[in-house]
């Protein structure tokens, strides 16, 4: 007989043999409930029961402690106690409705009869004790009469409660046996269906899940160690072990899919931590140089096979300049305008080509088909740079995708650096300008001097020291107020800025004192030049208030090296002539001692 038909006769013959195990348990099942509904029906009359004789006994409590004590807190639990009882009739017709026959019902009557026959004698005793006469009282709820009611009370709940308890055992012994003759059956059902159902498992295990599973428990072992090379085997049938063959097919390409993307995962931290290093490198930068250098070591690290330029933009000549560059790009100006780049016009990443055709810049120069990238740096709403890329060859898409995410953070980072080094060294050149002339203060002129000294020593050039003081400064504070000091101080600063504006530096030491620095001015080039000053300070006409505040003039004392002496005793040698211009009469310049001819020249 072929497998197919024993296996169908089995199944029928196991359905058959189900059904009729299922029809005797349900019959067991509803004779133990009809057990189980006597047992509820018994506990039922003695929770409506239990209490009857607990009341009694508690009202009489009550009631005889009152005769003896007369304490009205004992009526009044008497009376709640009292209140709290249910009528006879109501009583009965629970139990009526709860299953209680007649004859138990009759039993219960005469209990209940004797209970309200015991309250009206409470409640006489209750109205001695009220009315004075306690001994009356205490006759009637301590005496043998009362004493047989309670007795008649408890005699007749008994009864009624042995009653319950003979149709309650007769009753659950009945359905005791018929459940237990039910259940028999059940077993012995389900015994024969035990049989049969191994019976069929043999040759279902056999034929249809033990070689398949043999199968596919060689590829589970390998994918459990991760060999994700195991390839599940392919079954026709659809069943069990198909659904797990496909299971197992799901797992191993979640098994892939999950090793690429730990790949990617991995791949993503090793880059962040590299923009994270870059990030604190750029952080530490002092210069332009330094973040130069930095993004020239780290861009083509963050981005491996993306040629690029770096540009920086040059707000005198409004152009971006090129900073450095990495990897040899061939595209690209190494100066444009930044109307030349769409990126800095909408000041957002562009991409002239890839699916999505776009507008290529004018700074890209002759098409080539190479795929570039723009990405403006920009802090504050102010475009500060611009970071260029060319796309390798042969790149996939997710590659560029992922790449592209890199540069968005390479140039945020590079930006925020960038712009906090142009707002340092705005800060550190406000701190070298004096803010009432806008020259050079004393702390660059400190810098300046000695940068110029080395200089000059080192190359043997000349540089000429010009300080200057304005005569009787005071007067013009005492006379017009401060307000009109700080406009000749002014005023005198411009002649100075405007003297040197190419050939030297400028600076206000303080007060009414300035100095002029002019590296590369021989003596009479430097004289020539301090008596331009001179003229253009003697012909200034500053008003304040609408009035004139009077001639200016100014002492100047001149020193050059290497004709008075050595660089760094240049600025006292002209403070020195500086003093003798004061001291000889002021609005003159002084030249300081030349050293070979030991002279004065006025």
């Amino acid at each position: 007989m072929r497998l197919s038909t024993i296996t169908n006769w089995a199944y029928g013959a196991t359905v058959l043999l189900t059904l009729a195990s299922g029809t005797t348990m349900l019959m067991a099942s509803g004779a133990e409930r009809v057990e189980r509904a006597a047992v509820e029906q018994r506990a039922r009359f003695d929770q409506l029961t239990a209490t009857l004789l607990e009341d009694s006994y508690r009202q009489t409590e009550q009631a005889r402690t009152f005769s003896i004590t007369a304490d009205p807190t004992h009526v009044i639990a008497y009376r709640r106690e009292k209140a709290a009882l249910r009528s006879i009739e109501h009583r009965i017709r629970l139990l009526q409705d709860a299953g209680a026959t007649e004859g138990e019902l009759a039993a219960l009557r005469d209990a209940l009869h004797w209970a309200d026959a015991l309250t009206d004698e409470q409640e006489a005793a209750i109205r001695a004790v009220t009315d004075g006469n306690r001994d009356a009282a205490r006759t009637i709820l301590f005496g043998d009469e009362y004493g047989r009611e309670l007795d008649r009370i408890a005699a007749q709940i008994g009864k009624f409660q042995y009653m319950l308890d003979q149709r309650t055992e007769a009753a659950i012994a009945r359905a005791t046996a018929t459940a237990r003759q039910w259940r028999t059956m059940s077993e012995i059902m389900l015994g024969a269906t035990a049989l049969l159902f191994l019976c069929v498992l043999y040759f279902i295990l056999k034929q249809r899940i033990l070689h398949p599973v043999v199968r596919l428990s060689d590829v589970v072992t390998r994918l459990a160690a991760q060999d994700f090379a195991a390839i599940p085997p392919e079954f026709s049938h659809v069943d069990e072990i198909g659904d797990m063959a496909q299971a197992i097919r799901i797992f191993r390409e979640n098994g892939l899919e999950r090793q690429r993307l730990e790949k990617e995962r991995d791949a993503d931290r090793i880059m962040r931590d590299l923009l994270s290093r870059m990030t604190q490198r750029l952080q530490g930068c002092d210069s332009s140089s330094d973040l130069v250098d930095v993004v020239r070591w780290f861009a083509p690290e963050i981005a491996p096979g993306f040629a690029g330029r770096l540009y920086i933009h040059d707000a005198r000549r409004n152009a971006m300049r090129q900073a450095c560059d990495w990897l040899s790009p061939v595209q690209s100006k190494e100066e444009f305008p930044p109307s030349a780049c769409w990126a800095l016009r909408r000041g957002q990443i562009h991409r002239p080509a890839g699916n999505m055709i776009d507008i290529p810049c004018d700074h890209l120069g002759e098409p080539s088909g190479v795929g570039t990238i723009c990405i403006p740096l920009s802090a504050q709403g102010e475009t500060i740079g611009l970071l260029y890329f060319e796309k390798p060859e042969n790149i996939i898409a997710d590659q560029i995708e992922r790449t592209e995410k890199y540069l968005e953070m390479l140039a945020e980072n590079i930006g925020l650096a960038l712009a906090n080094l142009r707002l340092r060294d705005a800060l550190r050149e406000m701190a070298m300008v004096d803010v009432l002339t806008g020259l050079a203060n004393r702390r660059r002129f400190d810098m300046t001097i000695e940068e110029e000294v080395s200089l000059s020593s080192r190359n043997h050039s000349p540089l000429a020291c010009l300080m200057a003081d304005i005569d009787h400064f005071k007067r013009f504070n005492d006379a017009h107020g401060h307000d009109a000091g700080d406009a000749v101080l002014k005023a005198v600063g411009g002649v100075l800025d405007e003297a040197l504006r190419e050939d030297g530096y400028a600076f206000r030491l303080g007060g009414e004192e300035f100095v002029l620095l002019m590296p590369g001015f021989s003596l009479d080039q430097a004289f020539a030049r301090a008596q331009q000053v001179q003229n253009r300070i003697q012909k200034l006409r500053v008003e304040y208030g609408h009035q004139e505040l009077g001639p200016i003039t100014a002492s100047f004392g001149l020193a050059v090296y290497p004709d008075h002496g050595q660089p760094k005793t240049l600025v006292q040698t002209a403070d020195a002539a500086l003093l003798r211009a004061k001291a000889q009469g002021r609005d003159q310049i002084v030249v300081a001692t030349v050293r070979d001819e030991m002279s004065a020249r006025v």
